[in-house]
């Protein structure tokens, strides 16, 4: 089939205007809190981008800008009310909500058709045809291909919105999470179960009626459970019940158990000690639960773990808190007192190894879950394990990433308990069992006795049992993330911690083993149900496939929409973090997928990281990098398209130079992308986390990711000098930042959002030349940006009217606070006008011999722009902001104040960004809130405002009938 892309490359929303505030909104939210069968939780990986985002970026880089169709759209008044249409769209869109909407997926869909269609010169399929629309993407609309695919979040909505989708990774977790989302399950679409259960029910004259891979799931569920069955019968007797309060018998959720080394002091006689950074188990307001330790020569060590519950002082509870051992100072004997710094404790751990006590137990009870005190019963169960063999794998010399060979703990097997390794290589073992009964069970179904592979494109018995398998290892695997021994207990959820809460390895002193039979998150009923519900969600058809490939030597398809997040320079070391996963993996499903693991470990030395420890230095790690990211988009512009490319981006470093604060891995990324022949034509900040937490710290929010959109740029650019690039800056920027201000851009994505246009004249050229005639660097570049920017945001100011100019000022340099009125007197005479104007606008407060700017709380609730005498700039702003949050106000209170401003309302909308920049940098995490609220609502009250006008408009026509 011929791959077809437009012939003529016209400008695509995302290049223009994209509702950013509300891709933001719901990236943030589903950060905090994902929801039931959310892509993510299928199984762990690093550094996915939200679902909302992925399917935002990929619409606007599919959908023509109206600006592309002056014949169609000829006013740019018309192009602005297209351009809002297809914004609430997206709106809509990118709600998880939507995820399996088919009318809001089709009336998407039918978007991007329309554009391909109109592109073809031909008429789109028609609107409400499901199939003529599916039909058309599949035939005539452009293959999407990530080849940095990870987690698979893009190749998902890519499948998602009808398109064929590719993606590839060098890392086998992050192809086999990929082919667990859009390869398996449209294969068998639409599938009874097999389970004996199920086919029972059918047999019996059931029908089943399901959507997308409801079956797969539900075989999921069931051969998850004969696991758990088949696993308590062989090795359940080494999780034993525990003892009630109540004298009945309960379930273990977890065993606590804090690590121990031999104490240095001579009178403690060799005694194993407690390194324990916490003895507080759970921090429920009028019910805490702690862990006394308490001397007892009687006792092992000479000491006791007691669990008690209830109010606590609170000298106790900081004395409980701070535990044994902390991040900084090191341990101290629980026995003398004496002194244990990390340097002993690393020292024991590499030769004689650490030991470990049981401090506690968390078990389910009548009305929720108690905690009780160890006792020798179970610690001496739980020391008895012996699993049949051990995961293998060395941990890497990683000393930034992998804190837990410095106590020792260096292999992948030795960050699990005894017990803990019994639990998962048994539950492997049975996976395998679990496969051949699966085809066994297919046998009796409508599923074909075809014997071919998974991995070979099979569909039959044989390659369902190894689907299912697949899901099976990834609760397996799931099940590892939540069951080692460096999961914390979280005391505030009383629940169990991750192994990797952050991108690394940590060491963990005192450590929750979850129950395999119990209720956590360590359970294989949580972890299979956590796996099925990801597959339910799972219900698009369209063709996609996910290849081990490195991203220098793809051969792309003609035409294709280039959409990926490629590794983010030195933040995270994948290949090494997957190891983690693949000794899991390997002994697990390997058979299944021969190609994917026929290593010993996943790749490392191509992995396209900045890894200083593998490559020989920091300035070996970057070139490395560097020249890795230039073949890699030097491959992708072999695809010719004639989309825009989206390329995500983050960043954590920062660096201080001579002429401004910049990233290196960022900076360094652009370069790579200005010197593979790309030019960029815009930066979207995708935020995913809470920018009130940010400012409320007193800075500046960062962008969780930055997109970029990129064309290839013409082979007959210009070469410029330095000034004429800033003379550039100063010429366009201005226009282009209105723009990004119009399309709700908010203050704090501001300065992220001004590298687009500032690098797309940066990139248009084929060089900009230095004073030296060398070629200027992409670091230099983004500084001079930074500074146009701020000169443009300068000379806005003057435009204000002189009220306002002197508010700014004072604003700028007291808040709110008041001073001497010889100090006003002065702003006002520098701006020349009097300061009993700015008193009679109601601007500044006459404090008798002080001033101050009128606080919002104060301003007349009755006031309007349309009969202000005195109408100011900072007036609207203050109006309109107290407004919005006032209990008798709201959006559309504020929309009717924008109605009023006329001419004003532009002014204040960027006179709201200036306050907020500077109450930013001030540190009034309060006040910038305000600010950046206001200037993100401000499209939306401008929309209420246009509302307004027109319904104004029409009783005064009715009105004047009569």
């Amino acid at each position: 089939m011929a791959d077809i892309a437009p012939q003529h490359p016209r400008k695509k929303l995302i290049e223009v205007s994209i509702p950013l505030e509300a891709i933001n909104a719901e990236s943030s939210r589903r950060k905090q809190k994902a929801p039931k069968g959310y892509p993510t939780a299928i199984h762990k990986y690093w550094a996915q981008r939200p679902v909302a985002a992925c399917r935002a970026v990929l619409f606007a880089q599919l959908v023509d800008d109206p600006s592309g169709w002056p014949d169609r759209f000829k006013t740019e008044k018309e192009q602005d009310e297209e351009r809002k249409r297809l914004h609430k769209l997206m709106e809509r869109l990118v709600l998880w909500e939507a995820s399996n909407d088919e009318a809001i997926l089709n009336e998407a869909r039918w978007e991007i058709a329309r554009s391909i269609a109109w592109g073809l010169n031909e008429e789109p399929p028609a609107k409400g045809s499901t199939k003529a629309i599916s039909e058309y993407l599949f035939t005539k609309g452009p293959p999407v291909f990530d080849p940095f695919s990870g987690g698979g979040s893009i190749p998902l909505e890519a499948q998602r919105l009808g398109l064929r989708s590719y993606g590839s990774d060098l890392n086998p977790i992050a192809v086999l999470i990929g082919k667990s989302l859009v390869e398996i399950p449209p294969r068998f679409h639409g599938n009874a179960p097999v389970n004996p259960v199920s086919q029972m029910k059918l047999k019996r004259g059931g029908e089943w009626n399901s959507r997308g891979a409801e079956g797969l799931a539900e075989d999921v569920r069931y051969y998850g459970q004969w696991l758990c069955n088949e696993a308590h019968r062989r090795i359940g007797s080494f999780y034993p019940e525990v003892t009630l309060p109540n004298g009945h018998k309960g379930t273990v959720v977890a065993w606590l158990w804090a690590r121990t080394v031999r104490s240095p002091d001579p009178s403690a006689k060799g005694a194993m000690v407690p390194l324990v950074s916490s003895f507080i188990l759970s921090n429920k307001d009028g019910r805490k639960v702690w862990v006394e330790p308490t001397l007892d020569p009687k006792s092992p060590d000479g000491y006791r773990f007691e669990v008690k519950a209830g109010t606590i002082s609170k000298a106790d509870e900081a004395r409980l808190r701070v535990g044994t051992i902390g991040r900084s100072t090191g341990g101290i004997c629980v026995l003398s007192g004496a002194s244990m710094p990390f340097t002993y404790v690393r020292n024991e751990g590499q030769t004689v190894g650490l030991g470990v006590r049981l401090m506690a137990i968390v078990a389910d009870g009548p009305s929720g879950r108690v905690y009780l005190s160890p006792s020798t019963e179970q610690e001496t169960v739980a020391l008895q394990a012996r699993p049949q063999w051990e995961p293998e794998g060395e941990l890497p010399s990683n000393p930034r990433d992998f804190k837990t060979p410095n106590y020792g703990m260096s292999t992948f097997a030795s960050i699990f308990t005894p017990r803990q390794l019994l639990g998962l290589t048994t539950l492997s073992d049975l996976v395998h069992e679990a496969r051949k009964q699966i085809i066994l069970d297919a046998g009796g179904s409508e599923v074909s006795g075809d014997a071919t592979s998974l991995d070979k494109g099979g569909c039959g018995a044989t390659a369902y049992a190894h689907a299912v398998a697949t899901y099976l290892a990834m609760v397996i695997d799931r099940m590892a993330f939540y069951g080692s021994s460096l999961c914390g207990w979280l005391a505030k959820d009383n629940a169990m911690g991750k192994t990797m809460p952050q991108q690394a390895l940590a060491m963990s002193w005192d450590f929750a083993e979850g129950n395999p039979f119990g209720k956590s998150s360590a359970s294989i009923a949580t972890c299979t149900k956590a796996v099925a519900d990801c597959i339910v969600e799972l219900r698009q058809t369209a063709k996609a496939e996910i290849s081990n490939q490195d991203a220098q030597n793809i051969v792309y398809k003609a035409g294709a929409v280039i959409s990926t997040d490629p590794p983010y320079y030195d933040n995270v070391g994948y290949a090494d973090l997957s190891d983690f996963f693949y000794c899991w993996l390997k002994p697990t499903i390997g058979g299944v997928y021969p190609d994917l693991f026929r290593r010993l470990s996943t790749p490392k030395d191509s992995e396209l990281v900045a890894t200083p420890y593998r490559h020989g230095g920091a300035n070996e790690a970057e070139q490395f990098f560097m020249e890795g990211m230039r073949k890699s988009l030097l491959q992708m512009r072999t695809a010719k398209s004639a989309y825009p490319m989206a390329i995500y981006y983050a960043f954590k470093q920062q660096e201080q130079t001579q002429i401004g604060v910049t990233s290196a891995g960022w900076a360094g990324f652009l370069q790579a992308i200005v010197d593979a022949g790309f030019g960029i034509d815009g930066t979207w900040p995708i935020r995913t986390e809470n920018p009130s937490r940010s400012i409320a710290q007193g800075a500046n929010a960062l962008a969780s990711s930055i997109v970029l959109v990129c064309r290839e740029r013409d082979s007959t650019a210009d070469v410029v000098t330095r000034g004429e690039f800033i003379r550039a800056l100063r010429r366009e920027l201005p226009d282009a930042i209105d723009d990004i201000r119009k399309a709700g851009v908010g203050p704090v994505d501001m300065q992220q959002s001004v590298i687009g246009p500032g690098m797309g004249i940066f990139s248009r050229y084929a060089k900009v030349l230095e004073d030296d005639d060398s070629a200027m660097p992409v670091k230099t570049a983004l500084s001079l940006i930074n500074r146009v920017w701020e000169e443009i945001e300068n000379e806005l100011e003057s435009n204000f009217d002189p009220e306002t100019q002197v508010a700014l000022a004072w604003f700028a340099t007291y808040g709110f606070d008041a001073r001497t009125s010889g100090e006003l007197i002065t702003l006002a005479n520098a701006k020349n006008i009097a300061s009993n104007s700015l008193f009679d606008s109601g601007v500044f407060k006459d404090l008798k011999g002080k001033a101050a700017l009128t606080p919002r709380d104060d301003l007349s609730k009755e006031w309007r722009p349309i009969t202000d005498k005195s109408l100011t700039v900072w007036k609207c702003v203050q109006h309109t902001a107290r407004v919005l949050n006032a209990e008798d106000g709201g959006a559309a209170a504020a929309g009717r104040l924008v109605a009023e401003m006329g001419p004003r309302a532009a002014e204040a909308r960027a006179l709201a960004y200036r306050l907020f920049e500077i109450a930013t940098q001030k540190g009034w995490s309060a006040e910038a809130l305000v600010y950046n609220e206001l200037a993100q609502e401000w499209p939306r009250l401008e929309d209420l405002a246009s509302t307004t006008d027109a319904r104004d408009r029409a009783v005064s026509s009715q009105a004047e009938l009569f």
